[in-house]
């Protein structure tokens, strides 16, 4: 497997900095196998945004007169606990109507919010703009950014959501805010699209 990282998408996604999303795009020669393929990006979706966490680090650390952490951020993870279901692109990449937004900017929708605290798994629209602090970003820029990740279309997407107690990069999102991990293979493009979100305030 190897992450295409000239792929267009990474470049649209320098125009959206307040995104908490974790995108990896990866190809792999080998032929898709379902499920175990999928396990299979989205182990390597992970190493890779580890590996783009201790860069960042050690970036921050050089720029910082060299100052060194005491300790690094102590990762860990267990692929063998994830599992996934399968679910359709259309409830993936489902647009919920804004029935009204308050004063305060909080928006209302034709739909029930998630509540993690009960084990509910986040919609990938709420990851996207529902952030606890607040994104700016709406439908318009849910569907600009899902045009790009899936130029082909949707019709042909292979969708898992996976659990997320697997690794202690979604410990913040288990706080309150929630967590969410879905793996897409596009069956035209021959490609994984891998996302991962977890924050709080």
């Amino acid at each position: 497997m190897r992450e295409l990282i000239n792929d267009p998408f990474y470049k649209l996604m320098e125009n959206y900095p307040r995104c908490i999303i974790d995108y990896c795009l990866i190809e792999d020669d080998t032929p898709h196998q379902g499920y175990r393929s999928h396990k299979d990006a989205v182990l390597f979706a992970m190493l890779k945004v580890i590996e783009r966490d201790i860069d960042t680090d050690l970036k921050e650390q050089v720029s910082d007169c060299g100052k060194v952490r005491d300790e690094p951020f102590p990762w860990n993870l267990d692929i063998g606990k994830a599992k996934a279901h399968r679910i359709g692109p259309a409830e993936l990449l489902r647009v919920p109507e804004i029935l009204q937004t308050d004063r305060t900017g909080r928006r209302y929708y034709d739909c029930g919010l998630p509540d993690p605290l009960k084990g509910e798994q986040i919609p990938y629209w709420y990851a996207f703009w529902e952030t606890p602090h607040t994104s700016g970003y709406g439908p318009d820029e849910f569907r600009r950014v899902n045009s790009v990740l899936f130029p082909e279309g949707t019709d042909e997407l292979e969708v898992y959501e996976w659990t997320t107690d697997w690794s202690n990069y979604f410990d913040d999102g288990q706080e309150w805010w929630g967590t969410a991990c879905w793996s897409v293979y596009d069956q035209r493009m021959n490609r994984y699209a891998v996302m991962f979100a977890s924050t709080t305030d």
